[in-house]
């Protein structure tokens, strides 16, 4: 058997690639939407992917089931379970509680876990050529890393009410009786790693034992006691905030994401061409260097995506394609660079790209304008805007100020004021540049605050000292 971990560290999201060698055959499981990743594994081991299949309902990005089965012929599963409000609208075979996927010699069995959705299935995975007994548990977004799947993003980003609650009681009943009754050596493989938002403690640590979770992890004594409320105040307490795109996300989802087939590599434009549609409105501009660069001067209402790890994270916060389907133009080097940076937008339902420049040459240039730490208290602005999350804004905060996260910002435009300027900070001016970016795009009179929250805090400290 070859099992394969398909790390995206942008999203914190693991897929798995998992083949018969006997065969030759190999399943996809969590797969994202950007698939030459899973292609070349198949060609690299001589192997053809003839299933996909998903674990449940993603909220953090878009799937690629449909995408990998559309390239390659493979067969489509998905989960049948959690009634009538949560069945996929697109044709693919059903799998319930014990269904199975047989490749070769191996064998895949779904065990229905709902807890995190209604829906859920965490797959055991047996490897025949070498026991009858099962030795792997892709766990989704059921067990993680010394942590679980929350139960309240129905609430916070799906239009739920009060849906934690029950969630919160089917993850102890998946627990005991599908999780800890199983062997303590079987291998444990989430779908997420440490910083996503699909829980409050993820662990860096890519896999675990049901052994292993069942004597450390923060909920093992509450089960061991049968505790179902202490364990329903402690897995709700403290979870970080639903970022807004989530929602987008799961309607997506459960419908089925555009197939978007083969894509050619971006072409670079001319300055021309994009100045006329920027003074025109048809194009947006993404201008995807440091923040620190981007205060030296801009494109007029470009967005800052920065470059880097959390492409797609930070394009989901600031881009919203149901309101704006307006094409996006890239700041990259070259076409090879503008295509990586694509490939992560489309993960998160960013498809509309309409090429790269180079350089900001010929299109006009503002800096975007800051306040410092010394100069604030004069500058009396009609909002201070805190945009990390909750629990930082509870650590500790600029007194006055309000907080609602930088993944929220742009879908909550109506609890800001609309007259007066908004002062952003968040800690190091990284997500703060983000948000800001967003808000001006969408008409607010924003200035950031230099430093954020830590410059902001030295200062303090040091004319405390002084």
């Amino acid at each position: 058997m070859l099992l394969e971990r398909i790390y995206d560290e942008d999203l914190a999201q693991a897929s798995y690639f998992i083949g018969c060698q006997a065969k030759g055959e190999a399943i996809v499981v969590d797969a994202r939407r950007d698939i030459q990743v899973y292609r070349e594994l198949a060609e690299k081991n001589g192997m053809r992917i003839t299933a996909v299949t998903e674990t449940h309902i993603h909220a953090d990005y878009l799937s690629g089931t449909r995408e990998l089965a559309a390239a390659t012929g493979a067969a489509t599963y998905v989960s049948g379970e959690g009634g009538e409000d949560w069945q996929y609208g697109f044709e693919a075979e059903r799998l319930f509680d014990q269904s199975t996927i047989t490749l070769g010699n191996l064998s895949i069995k779904a065990l229905h876990t709902p807890g995190h959705t209604p829906e859920h299935l965490a797959f055991l995975v047996t490897d025949g050529a070498s026991s009858n007994e099962p030795g792997f548990l892709l766990s989704g977004d059921f067990v993680f890393s010394g942590d679980l799947g929350r139960p309240d993003l129905l609430d916070e980003a799906a239009g739920g009410v009060d849906t934690r609650f029950a969630g919160a009681h089917d993850l102890f009943v998946s627990l005991k009786e599908k999780f800890l009754v199983l062997p303590d050596y079987i291998q444990v493989y989430p779908a997420h790693g440490s910083g996503s938002a699909c829980g409050k403690a993820l662990g860096a640590i890519p896999s675990s034992t049901v052994g292993y979770e069942r004597s450390f992890a923060w909920w093992a004594p509450y089960l061991a006691a049968d505790d179902e409320a202490g364990f329903v105040t402690e897995l709700l307490a403290g979870q970080p905030d639903a970022h807004a795109y989530f929602g987008r996300m799961k309607r997506e989802n459960r419908q089925g994401p555009a197939i978007l087939g083969e894509r050619a590599p971006l072409a670079e434009l001319s300055a021309d061409s994009v100045a006329q549609g920027l003074a025109g409105n048809t194009l947006g501009f993404v201008d995807t260097r440091s923040h620190h660069q981007v205060h030296e001067g801009t494109v007029p209402g470009a967005l800052n995506i920065p470059a880097g790890t959390k492409t797609a994270s930070f394009g989901a916060w600031a881009v919203d394609p149901e309101s704006d389907p307006r094409p996006l133009v890239l700041l990259a080097p070259d076409s090879e660079t503008a295509t990586a940076l694509w490939d992560h937008l489309v993960r998160v339902g960013i498809d509309n790209v309409a090429g790269y420049l180079t350089s900001l040459d010929g299109l006009p240039v503002v800096a975007p304008r800051t306040v410092s730490p010394a100069d604030l208290e004069a500058f009396d602005p009609a909002l201070m805007l805190d945009v990390r999350n909750k629990t930082e804004h509870a650590a500790g905060h600029i007194p006055g100020s309000q907080q609602l996260s930088a993944g929220r910002v742009l879908w909550n435009t109506g609890q800001l004021p609309t007259d007066g300027v908004i002062v952003t900070y968040c800690q190091s001016g990284v997500r703060n540049s983000v948000a800001a970016s967003t808000l001006r795009r969408a008409g607010f009179d924003v200035v950031e605050l230099a430093g954020s929250y830590a410059g902001w805090a030295e200062w303090q400290q040091a004319r405390t000292a002084g």
